[in-house]
This record gives C-alpha cells, structure tokens and sequence, in this order.
C-alpha cells in the first residue's frame, strides 16, 4: 500500500488559530507540524529536544540571547536542544514543524495563553 501524499497548501487551509501547531505526519519519534505564526511567542527552550523550523511563507525571526537568525521562504533553522528561543513573525508566516512527539511548543516557560499541549492532528 502505497503512502499518502501531504499538501502542505491545503492541510494550512484548514486551520485560522496561530501558534496552534498541528501535526501532519510523524517519522519515528518526530512529528512534522504545521503552524501560522503573527506577533511575539515566549522565551523557552527545550531541554530534551531540538526543534526545526522551515519557513513556506512570509518571514520569521529566531531571537537567542546573544543573536537573531532572520529566516526567509524557504530557510530553515534547528534549534538545538536546551537553547533559549523566542519566534517572532512581523506579519503572518506559516512554518513547517519538526519536533519529537509530546514536545509542548511552550517547553519549560509557564503554561500561558500560547501553550498548546496536544497533538491535534489535521
């Protein structure tokens, strides 16, 4: 039996929520998530896991501590594990995801308005 094909285009269309990731497909242990992503998230990390990020559209900045990475469509940045982060989109984007299973997009900052802890799956 073969495999399904993803589309990405249509899978965003079916959600409006930003910094609401939503699982597409799993490898393993990792989850590919789809995200729309518009203003300030939190400074968190991640202890036990990195996190990848791939830019489909608009732009999106990496805060850390001592620099910003700027990625553009196209681009895509892995946040080792156990750095402290913070995404900020200017104007709307829409992100890829690659995070272990379970991972809470929050990671150890305070549960707040953003966190979302489910794998919903669309």
């Amino acid at each position: 039996m073969a495999p399904p094909v993803i589309n990405l285009a249509r899978k965003l269309g079916q959600f409006d929520e930003q910094w609401t990731p939503k699982v597409i497909a799993q490898l393993g242990d990792y989850q590919f998530k789809l995200a729309k992503l518009e203003g300030e998230f939190v400074w968190h990390q991640h202890p036990d896991t990195e996190e990848g990020f791939l830019v489909l559209s608009g732009q999106l900045q990496i805060e850390f501590r001592d620099q910003c990475r700027t990625l553009q469509v196209g681009e895509l940045c892995i946040v080792p594990r156990g750095v402290e982060h913070k995404p900020v989109a200017p104007a709307e984007a829409h992100v890829l995801l690659l995070v272990r299973e379970g991972t809470i997009n929050t990671g150890d900052a305070p549960a707040n308005q953003l966190t979302n802890d489910s794998d919903q799956w669309i």
